[in-house]
């Protein structure tokens, strides 16, 4: 087991390591002296150097921020709520409603993207089925404004055609807070109701498994206190699944940031990059552009990021108990 380890996953990695300090086409030896070493080059054109590659990588950062700022909580909620609607003991058909809720979580996520495509077409079902209620849609997949700067701006409190002051004025990684802030884009918007929809069945499968071990004891003891359901949603389903919250939201956070395939079918990017996420764009550079040390590059920022993360999502989700005071 160590030697295919070793072989198939520790290996390729410092392989990867090695490549993104290289200027390298793929197209030779990276241990020849065809492959020119640059250092930490490729890093610092993604990190500290203004140019298009910095610009490219900052917005596929703001775009996958939102993605999982929105995407997490969402699929964690759903599942969730799935899972308890689905352990109800007087529930008729719950075996047919937990395989339907499931289905979309084993459906390949090639073909679910492709039917999302001819849902949210400008004349696509979505589209009619608003205008039944007198609401035009939006060309979903071509639409590249920002959700929270429309809602800004439609309120009057800034102008995103016209931004003045501190929000065009400052920027970070090439790009002006109005851009950081603009929120997801109607386009993304769509990818994520997309991951919600095929992710919340497995999780939902993990909740599940989790409240059917909270040994029922906890449960009529509440019962005969006399709480409700929403405290004892709180004070005793939730503490008995703090260990799974926190393995759904350590799995929903990991997979978010490497989303690659819905953005992979639904656009690459488009409409003007506001797609574009760091798994993708490590691809695009790698293989489309023959820029593999830069595409490795992205890689291993996006691979310390997730580690980051997680270590701090641990650390806000740690039991926190008290010390017992000491009597002198």
């Amino acid at each position: 087991m160590v030697i295919i380890l070793g072989l198939f996953m520790v290996l390729p990695i410092l392989m990867a390591l090695w490549v993104s300090l290289l200027n390298w086409d793929g197209q030779s030896n990276p241990f020849s002296t065809d492959a020119q070493f640059v250092g930490l080059d490729n890093y610092r054109d993604l990190l500290t150097r203004d140019g298009l590659d910095r610009t490219l990588f900052a917005t596929s950062l703001r775009n996958n921020l939102y993605y999982v700022l929105l995407t997490v909580p969402l699929q964690t909620g759903v599942a969730l709520t799935l899972a308890l609607i689905v352990n109800q003991k007087l529930l008729r058909g719950r075996g047919a409603l937990r395989t339907a809720f499931f289905f979309p979580s084993v459906t390949s996520s090639i073909a679910v993207s492709t039917v999302f495509l001819f849902l949210f077409q400008g004349s696509g079902a979505v589209n009619t089925a608003l205008s039944w209620i007198g609401v035009k849609g939006p060309n979903w997949f071509n639409d590249p404004r920002g959700v929270l700067s429309l809602l800004l701006g439609g309120l009057g409190i800034v102008d995103p055609d016209d931004p003045s002051g501190a929000l065009a004025g400052h920027s970070f990684l090439g790009l002006s807070w109005l851009e950081w802030l603009s929120g997801p884009s109607v386009a993304m918007c769509t990818i994520i109701l997309l991951a919600v929809w095929t992710t919340s069945g497995t999780f939902m499968l993990i909740f599940l498994a989790a409240l059917q071990d909270i040994p029922r004891e906890l449960e009529e003891s509440a019962a005969i206190e006399g709480v409700s359901r929403f405290q004892m949603l709180r004070y005793v389903i939730l503490p008995a699944l703090r260990p799974v919250l926190f393995l759904v939201l350590t799995l929903g956070l990991i997979a978010t940031w490497q989303v690659f395939d819905q953005v992979y079918v639904m656009g690459q990017g488009a409409p003007g990059n506001t797609t574009l996420t760091p798994a993708f764009l490590s691809y695009a550079s790698a293989f489309d552009n023959a820029d593999f040390g830069q595409g490795m590059a992205i890689a291993f920022i996006l691979l310390a990021l997730i580690l980051t993360m997680t270590v701090l999502q641990r650390f806000l989700l740690r039991e926190r108990t008290t010390r017992p005071r000491r009597t002198r």
